[in-house]
């Protein structure tokens, strides 16, 4: 379940994914196969090759993409990765709004 996004937050997410640019999105997410994980950022580009190429800078698997809808590839990070990869991307609003600092 998400949660903690906005509609008009998550339409961006989807219009800049399909123009072929990397996208990123955070929010709140429960799933009982991760509970130690209370977010997930989402990293998005419809150009498969530029999303594998964009993972490869962080060590991530071609095959962790999830493309079970073909519209929108993407990496789901959470805990440690998660906080590196915002902060490189320096998405600094979104570690914020989540509470994703170590305390």
């Amino acid at each position: 379940m998400a949660f903690g996004v906005k509609r008009d937050e998550m339409e961006l997410w989807k219009e800049k994914a399909a123009r072929g640019e990397i996208a990123i999105i955070t929010h709140y997410w429960l799933d009982d196969r991760f509970p130690e994980s209370k977010t997930v950022t989402k990293v998005a580009c419809v150009d498969l090759k530029k999303l594998q190429q964009w993972g490869k800078q962080y060590g991530l698997a071609s095959d962790w993409i999830d493309n079970r809808r073909k519209n929108f590839p993407h990496y789901d990070l959470f805990g440690e990765m998660q906080l590196v990869v915002l902060k490189k991307e320096k998405a600094f609003e979104q570690i914020e709004r989540f509470h994703l600092e170590e305390k």
